[in-house]
């Protein structure tokens, strides 16, 4: 079958919006949502080859819907400025892209699709609406699917099924119960997602559900028949329309065949809005290839041979162990069993002292039919004396965590001479620093990817189970890619002072600082948690019944949908902000300024603090205990934040409150073993330090002088108060001045 790919152009000019920043041309001119529209329409046609195509736009004014419900899309705010000034430009983009463009006039963007759908259907075509609205999911059948490129989901029918849980003809009368909030159209009071489900399942249609309303019991089958003279109006009001009359803008449906690229308009679009990588793309698009039999430009070098050998035989062994005891730096990688640093078992070893060759030693590797291997102890006991060489130099891609790997094998690795992790951590710490993104940033190579070895998700398999040649070609590269990549990456550190130091005599060394304290672990008092744990289980109920009873009803306290219904339908409180989609915001900030003059929104945010730390801390942190230490061991990221600062993760050890009653008992949980102590060092307000140095604010420069803490000094000038009275809390508020 042909197909038609349709646009949700009005869903999309939101979501690209929103999903980049606030990017803007030398004149200030906003481009961001062009550029988002523009991304996704090219990604779009390399992903769904298509015959026939339409961008699809919501027109200005009213549509037949607004004089059935005057309320209707009534809570919308208005559209943000700078995304008004882009619409002319996207359409124009879109249009020189080939896309027939779609705008008519009383008729909304979504019926427009959705008759567009239908007659595909009778001409044979089938579609595909790329879309992030779930009311479309109405129009899924055998020859018409959905699919969002900003999530890479496809909806069919088995799909739309699975997702929210009635078939797509049943997808009116779910909306329709549900109600949909972004319209403004409301649904049946409390009825969510789960229960329209249940009930389309149970009677098969609304029809059905309206005709037993009398036999639901409880709150939620009163306010059915409470609805049942509404429903009708939802359900119109929820209904895509297939069976508009379209032929003044498209007169036969060849109007929307897929048109070629307008290159000069194209880029002359690209220019005015100074889209400099789309630019690029087509001039690297545009540059002629040589023909076959012209001769190569006298610079050009033939890709070079990969030399990779898989060692099977001890004298295959003894060979490599002869160059690696010979070469001046080593590069070498681990494949492992587990991403647990403290658990991961080898499965195989890779080597290599020159660029374009080296070797996998694979050591563990159990599938049918797979060859004899050597045995890991045997080669390990080879390998060691050289691994644990001071004077024998390795390199490797982020090797703190290959010298875990070596650790879990009572191997101590020794003479780590250059992490290309931290090369390019130094040389570009805003940029990505994964193999893979270096190898094709600095060498121009696109490296095979684990999953392209191991495959995805549920079915994906462990290294140990990938045939012995691909292995090969995987791991060999990993260690030969970080080869060339120091060979790209160190001149450029070795000449730089600056960089040099940073470099050698900070990163690496701290590097080797981290593996110690993350195999050391810390110490954590299991039970003080899980005493933790059930007394906050305790409180969280507490308040759930005191949020109950200020409510004048139940909800669930984790549902925002459900909190602002309370708080700004039933009680009326004053909306502070709203969401993206229109909604009243209940976020903390919204929380906490009417927690100032109301019960509830106070009860709330206690509720989600405590709620917060039970699973994050009190439930998680006693899981993480390696079973063989009794000890967490956390992973200390060195080449993540641009600032400099370590990560901590798996568990993160960093973000443990301090200012709640509760977050203390939580840090109380850390602990030291008899005869030790924990020690906690700190720079005394360096940043301060150095401001009064630059500005020679005299209260500043007195105060350091004097030995005073300086935010205990600002608390007494503020607040009026002795230096000796300040509470802790006047402290912390300075501390914020």
């Amino acid at each position: 079958m042909k197909t038609l790919l349709l646009v949700d152009g009005s869903s999309y000019l939101y979501r690209a919006y929103h999903a980049l920043p606030d990017l803007r041309t030398a004149a200030g001119e906003p481009t961001g949502a062009v550029r988002g529209f523009v991304g996704m329409l090219r990604t779009l046609r390399e992903q769904v080859p298509a015959d026939y195509l339409a961008c699809v736009f919501d027109a200005k004014g009213k549509t037949f819907r607004d004089d059935i419900y005057p309320e209707y899309k009534a809570n919308r705010p208005p559209m943000p400025d700078d995304l008004a000034r882009q619409i002319g430009p996207i359409h124009e983009v879109a249009a020189a892209l080939g896309w027939p463009v779609l705008e008519i006039a009383g008729i909304e963007a979504d019926d427009v699709i959705g008759t567009l759908a239908a007659h595909a259907r009778t001409h044979g075509v089938r579609t595909v609406i790329s879309t992030g609205d779930k009311d479309l999911a109405q129009l899924v059948n055998d020859t018409t699917l959905l699919v969002n490129t900003m999530s890479n989901e496809r909806l069919d029918a088995a799909a739309v099924e699975a997702k929210f849980g009635v078939r797509p003809d049943q997808i009116v009368d779910y909306l329709t119960l549900v109600g949909d909030a972004v319209d403004n159209v409301p649904g049946v009071d409390k009825v969510g997602p789960k229960t329209a489900a249940k009930w389309l399942q149970q009677y098969g249609s609304l029809d059905a559900v309206i005709e037993h309303a009398g036999e639901i019991g409880g709150v939620v089958g009163e306010n059915l028949r409470k609805a049942l003279k509404w429903l009708p109006t939802a359900r119109e009001l929820v209904t895509v329309r297939t069976d508009h009359d379209l032929a003044e803008q498209v007169p036969h449906f060849d109007t929307l065949l897929a048109r070629p690229v307008d290159t000069a308009r194209s880029r002359a679009l690209f220019e005015r809005w100074e889209f400099r990588s789309f630019l690029k793309d087509m001039d690297a698009a545009a540059a002629p290839a040589p023909a076959a039999d012209d001769p190569l430009p006298a610079t050009h070098e033939p890709p070079p041979r990969l030399h990779y050998e898989t060692l099977l035989t001890q004298a295959q062994l003894d060979d490599w162990l002869a160059r690696i005891h010979a070469a001046p730096l080593t590069s070498i990688d681990t494949e492992i069993t587990s991403l647990d640093p403290m658990r991961a078992q080898l499965v195989g070893i890779s080597l290599s002292v020159a660029e374009h060759a080296a070797c996998y030693i694979p050591l563990a590797h159990r599938y049918p039919g797979a060859p004899a291997q050597l045995e890991r102890d045997a080669v390990l006991a080879h390998l060691k004396p050289w691994l644990q060489s001071e004077r024998h130099k390795k390199l490797g891609q982020n090797l703190k965590y290959d010298a875990h790997v070596l650790a879990n094998h009572g191997i101590r690795l020794a003479g780590i001479g250059h992490d290309t992790l931290l090369q390019s951590y130094v040389l570009e710490a805003h940029r990505s620093h994964d193999m893979d993104s270096l190898a094709e940033r600095h060498l121009g190579r696109k490296t095979i990817t684990y999953e392209e070895v191991c495959g995805k998700g549920a079915n994906q398999i462990g290294f140990d189970e990938v045939a012995l040649d691909r292995a090969t070609e995987y791991a060999a590269e990993d260690a030969e890619v970080v080869y060339a990549l120091h060979r790209a990456l160190w001149p450029r550190i070795e000449d730089h002072a600056g960089l040099k130091y940073i470099y050698e005599s900070l990163e690496l060394p701290v590097s080797k600082i981290l593996f110690e304290m993350e195999r050391t672990g810390v110490l954590i008092d299991t039970f003080k948690l899980g005493a933790q744990s059930v007394e906050i289980a305790r409180k969280l109920a507490e308040l759930e019944a005191r949020a109950h009873e200020l409510a004048g009803q139940p909800f669930n306290l984790g549902s925002p949908k459900q909190i602002g219904e309370i708080l700004f339908r039933k009680l009326g409180l004053p909306v502070a902000k709203k969401t993206a989609s229109g909604a009243p915001s209940t976020d903390e900030e919204v929380l906490e300024k009417l927690a100032q003059d109301y019960p509830l929104p106070k009860v709330l945010l206690e509720h989600r603090a405590l709620a917060k730390l039970k699973p994050t801390y009190c439930d998680k942190l006693p899981a993480s205990v390696d079973p063989h230490t009794g000890r967490v061991h956390t992973s200390y990221g060195q080449a993540i934040a641009v600032t400099g600062r370590l990560s901590s993760s798996d568990p993160n050890l960093q973000n443990i409150p301090i200012r709640t009653a509760e977050g203390r008992r939580i840090r109380e949980a850390f602990i030291a073993p008899a005869g030790s102590c924990i020690v906690s060092a700190d720079y005394s307000q360096i940043e301060l330090r150095i401001m009064a140095h630059i500005s020679g604010d005299a209260g500043l420069l007195k105060a350091f002088a004097a030995g005073e803490d300086i935010h205990r000094a600002t608390a007494s000038e503020v607040f009026g108060v002795p230096l000796g009275e300040v509470t802790s809390e006047q402290r912390r508020y300075a501390k914020v001045i």
